[in-house]
């Protein structure tokens, strides 16, 4: 797969494995009342907070050789109706987890699920999966990308597992063997996002011979 790979120069890194990408809506039911009554309703961000802390400080697992451990990050909290004297009816969280084979989409959740029960929340919890890790042992093909590399750029191309989810995850379903070695990623979704001209041909140069080395094997 021709993702932009390359962290400083072409073939420098190629990817052989990603990292699961699972995503969690959150919403924690409380009470809408007048701040000055507090006995008279339930502020769901106070409940919420201790069990949110417990997931930020959750060991999810250890990694492996190829990859690093799981990690769980909250990008977004949203919760009361922008007066100073409302506490809120229900808190919104989104989160997401990107995880190593070393876990499954199965195990976060129910873990998720446990520390959210373990709180006493009243909640509602929405999933959503956009990709199931993947991962090409050192092998053959590897090997055939390294060799191309070595041979059109002369330097030593590393494996990696790291970045966000990509087009092999579609792809590696149907796949035995599956890795991404493309171009150079340094401005990657970013404005003006841009590649060296030069390194065009040499990519197509490196595709070339590591399918002469494939398929002459």
């Amino acid at each position: 797969v021709g993702e932009p790979t390359a962290e400083k120069q072409l073939g420098d890194t190629l990817k052989n494995g990603r990292r699961g990408s699972l995503s969690g809506s959150l919403k924690v039911i409380g009470k809408q009342g007048h701040i000055a009554y507090p006995h008279l309703a339930d502020n769901p961000v106070h409940r919420a907070a201790p069990a949110l802390a417990a997931l930020a400080a959750e060991h999810w697992d250890d990694g492996n050789a190829y990859f690093p451990p799981t990690g769980f990050q909250i990008s977004n909290i949203q919760g009361g109706t922008g007066a100073t004297n409302v506490i809120p009816g229900d808190l919104d969280v989104k989160f997401n987890f990107r995880f190593s084979t070393e876990s499954s989409e199965g195990s976060l959740k129910k873990r998720v699920h446990a520390i959210l029960d373990t709180h006493g929340l009243n909640y509602t919890l929405d999933w959503s999966l956009s990709g199931q890790p993947f991962l090409t042992e050192a092998g053959r093909l590897t090997d055939s990308a390294k060799h191309a590399v070595r041979q059109v750029c002369g330097i030593d191309a590393a494996l990696s597992t790291t970045g966000g989810t990509s087009d092999g995850r579609f792809i590696k379903a149907i796949a035995r063997e599956l890795i991404e070695l493309g171009l150079v990623n340094a401005t990657i979704h970013q404005v003006n996002e841009n590649v060296e001209l030069a390194d065009i041909p040499k990519l197509s140069a490196i595709y070339q011979a590591m399918l002469a080395d494939l398929l002459a094997a």
